[in-house]
């Protein structure tokens, strides 16, 4: 009997997976990305305040 399946290309597209191939071995923890955005919107407001008289400008 002859083979009646219809062959269609892989779904892939030939696009490579690579989250399933590295692993970083940096990591960090959501509760340190956090504290680090709110160091940094606390040392950009700082600057808004106080920066023309920090770095000596009128």
């Amino acid at each position: 009997m002859a083979d009646d399946r219809i062959r269609l290309p892989s779904s892939g597209a030939g696009l490579t997976r690579y989250f399933d191939e590295y692993h970083s071995k940096i990591s960090f923890k959501p509760g340190h990305i956090i504290i680090f955005v709110i160091v940094v919107i606390v040392i950009i407001a700082l600057l808004h305040m106080f920066g023309y008289s920090m770095l000596g400008l009128s």
